[in-house]
């Protein structure tokens, strides 16, 4: 930490003399973990702002649009920093932090469907908000959306994962295996199930049904 000079304080309106601020952190992933692991005090926040993109992107395309997604960050990269020791390789920081953004979507999943009985007692109003109420430009868009997420939500929660990880958020086999810890055969035939029930489900959707005649991909399925 360096004390910031009065004279740019009181010019600039900044802080007080005196005030000590954090040096901002630059480098690559590789030093970015050695800063975390020696509480550099930029790294924290440099950690945030260059991950914080890929981490709302796996759990949203895991969970859907979720009320509870600024929980959800948080407990991730909470998770991150009291664990940034046991990485081992530093240059894996981007698939260590899909891993755990997959990994706490998981256990989310699972947690919730636990308590599903408690469904019934939801405020109609309180659901009401998260859901598109008027038509607009992508209205469409998001109706169909929402039939794919309600269609993900009879899946099993490891069928689940693994068909986000792969068709909504584009990862490899290879990504989606180390992103769930576990191999590769078992991703494939997670999906394959994953894909069976999916495509059955989406016919009877009309929005999704002419959807998938347009693709190619499952029209066989």
């Amino acid at each position: 930490m360096l004390p910031r000079p009065s004279q740019l304080s009181s010019e600039r309106g900044g802080h007080p003399a005196g005030v000590v601020l954090p040096l901002a952190f630059t480098g690559d992933d590789v030093a970015l973990v050695a800063a975390l692991k020696v509480n550099h005090p930029g790294a924290k926040a440099a950690l945030f702002h260059r991950y914080v993109r890929l981490v709302e992107r796996i759990v949203t395309h895991v969970l859907g649009f979720d009320p509870e997604l600024s929980d959800i960050l948080q407990e991730i990269f909470a998770k991150a920093l009291a664990s940034i020791h046991s990485l081992r390789d530093p240059s894996a920081l981007h698939p260590w932090l899909s891993r755990l953004a997959a990994l706490t979507a998981r256990k989310v999943l699972r947690t919730r469907s636990r308590r599903a009985w408690l469904r019934r007692f939801t405020d109609a109003d309180e659901e009401a908000l998260y859901e598109p109420v008027t038509p607009g430009p992508d209205y469409e868009g998001r109706v169909a959306l929402r039939a794919v997420y309600k269609i993900l939500e009879s899946l099993p929660t490891d069928e689940r994962v693994a068909f986000a990880l792969r068709f909504i958020d584009g990862m490899q086999l290879m990504e989606v295996s180390y992103a769930s810890k576990v191999s590769v055969a078992t991703v494939k035939r997670r999906l394959k199930r994953a894909e069976r029930r999916f495509v059955a489900a989406a016919r009877n959707q009309p929005v999704l049904a002419e959807w998938l005649k347009g693709g190619t991909r499952w029209q066989s399925e």
